[in-house]
C-alpha cells in the first residue's frame, strides 16, 4: 500500500513539474511570437515608406532624364524617341514586377518561431516515445 501512494504521489509531482515547463515553453513561444511579430510589422513599414521615397525620386528622375532625351533627340524623329522610351520603361516595369513575384513567393514570416516550435514539437515526441 506504500508503495502505490509513494508512486501515485511520485507521478503526480512529475506531471505537475512536466505542466509546468511545458507552460514555461508556451510562455516563452507566444513571447517570441509577439517580438517577431512586432518586429515584422516595422519593418514592412520602413519598407513602404523606403519604397516610397524610391518611387517618388525616382519618378523625378525618370521624367527629367526622359525630357532632357525627347529635346535632345527632337530633330532626329520625336515619334521614334517616344517610342524606343516607353519600351525601355516598359522592359524596367516587366524586370521590378517579376523582381516582386519572386520576393513575395519566398517570404516567410516568423521563420523563427515556427523553427522553435519545430524543434519543441520533435523534443516532446522524443519524451512521449
Amino acid at each position: 500500500m506504500e508503495t502505490s501512494t509513494v508512486s501515485f504521489r511520485q507521478l503526480a509531482a512529475t506531471s505537475k513539474h512536466f505542466a509546468r515547463r511545458l507552460l514555461t515553453i508556451g510562455e516563452n513561444r507566444l513571447e517570441l511570437l509577439a517580438v517577431e511579430v512586432q518586429e515584422e510589422h516595422e519593418r514592412r513599414l520602413l519598407a513602404f515608406l523606403l519604397a516610397l521615397g524610391v518611387a517618388a525620386f525616382g519618378l523625378i528622375a525618370s521624367l527629367t532624364l526622359t525630357t532632357a532625351i525627347v529635346i535632345l533627340l527632337w530633330f532626329w524623329s520625336p515619334v521614334a524617341v517616344l517610342l524606343i522610351l516607353t519600351a525601355l520603361y516598359v522592359a524596367a516595369g516587366i524586370y521590378l514586377y517579376r523582381r516582386l513575384i519572386g520576393l513575395l513567393r519566398n517570404w516567410q514570416m516568423l521563420s523563427a518561431t515556427l523553427d522553435q516550435l519545430r524543434k519543441d514539437r520533435e523534443c516532446l515526441e522524443k519524451i512521449i516515445a
